[in-house]
C-alpha cells in the first residue's frame, strides 16, 4: 500500500482465496469458523483509486474498507474526504490507515499527525480503528528497515501505538507482512497480545504465514487487484464480529 502506488502482485479468485482461508481452518492461523462460508469482503484504497462509486462498490459486495489517510508528516491523501464519507453514506464500515516512514520522524509524531487528518475513533459501529501500515521502505532499497535497529523499529511502533491509543482509545491495527516484521523487528511478540493483525500476503498457498507473536489474523489483504476499488482483504469471522470489533476492541 506505499506511496499510493500499486506493486505488481499475484492474483487470485475470491472464491479460492475462501476456500483456503477456510482450508487452513484451525490449524496455524486458528481461521474462519466452519460456517462462514462467505467471510465478509472489504478492501482498502488510496489517491490511486480517486473518487470510488460507493454505491456500486456496496452492490459489489464491500462490507469494510480501509482508506489511507495520512503518510510520514507531510503527506495527506486529497481524497480521503470523499473516499472515507462516501462509505459511511453507502452503509460501508470504514477506517483510516497511515503509511509508517519510521525514518522521518518518532512514531508519537507520525501518530499525532495521522490523529488529525483523519486518524479518529469513535465507538459507533461504523468506524474501524485506526490502522499502522509498516513495511519494507519504498523509498530506499538499501535501508529496507529504514536505518533502525530492530530495538529502534520496535519502540518507534511502541510510541506509535501509545499515542494513538491516548488520542484515540484504540490500539492500531498493525498491517504488515511476516517478512518485514521478523525481518525488521527481530520477531517481536511484544504487540501481538493487545494489536489486532492486518496481514498482507497475496499468495493463497502461503496464506498461514504470520508475524512472530501473532497465532491469526483479523484481515488479510490477499491481492491487489479483484472486484472491488483497491487491494482485496477478508475479514476473520462474520458480519456482526467485525460490527463488534468495530465498537470495541
Amino acid at each position: 500500500m506505499a506511496r499510493d502506488r500499486k506493486p505488481f502482485r499475484r492474483r487470485a479468485r475470491v472464491t479460492a482465496v475462501c476456500a483456503a482461508a477456510l482450508a487452513i481452518g484451525a490449524s496455524v492461523l486458528a481461521e474462519l469458523p466452519a460456517s462462514a462460508a462467505s467471510p465478509p469482503k472489504g478492501h482498502d484504497v488510496s489517491s490511486h483509486q480517486k473518487d470510488v462509486n460507493w454505491s456500486d462498490t456496496k452492490a459489489g459486495g464491500a462490507r469494510f474498507v480501509y482508506v489511507k489517510a495520512t503518510e510520514s508528516t507531510d503527506y495527506r491523501n486529497p481524497y480521503f474526504g470523499r473516499q472515507y464519507g462516501g462509505a459511511r453514506t453507502a452503509g460501508i464500515i470504514r477506517g483510516a490507515y497511515h503509511f509508517a516512514l519510521p525514518d522521518r520522524s518518532p512514531g508519537a509524531t507520525q501518530a499525532a499527525f495521522f490523529v488529525r487528518n483523519g486518524g479518529r475513533w469513535s465507538a459507533d459501529g461504523w468506524t474501524l480503528p485506526p490502522a499502522l501500515d509498516i513495511e519494507y521502505n519504498p523509498y530506499d532499497s538499501r535501508h529496507k528497515c529504514y536505518g533502525l535497529s530492530k530495538a529502534g523499529m520496535v519502540d518507534w511502533i511502541k510510541s506509535f501505538s501509545d499515542e494513538l491509543k491516548q488520542l484515540t482509545g484504540r490500539r492500531p491495527v498493525i498491517y504488515t507482512t511476516a517478512h518485514w516484521w521478523n525481518t525488521c523487528t527481530g520477531r517481536s511478540r511484544a504487540f501481538a497480545s493487545n494489536h489486532a493483525l492486518w496481514i498482507a500476503r497475496h499468495d493463497s498457498a502461503d496464506a498461514g504465514s504470520l508475524p512472530a507473536g501473532w497465532s491469526f489474523w483479523t484481515f488479510w489483504q490477499y491481492d491487489n487487484s479483484g472486484s472491488l476499488p483497491g487491494d482485496q482483504n477478508l475479514f476473520n469471522g462474520p458480519q456482526a464480529q467485525l460490527r463488534r470489533f468495530a465498537r470495541s476492541q
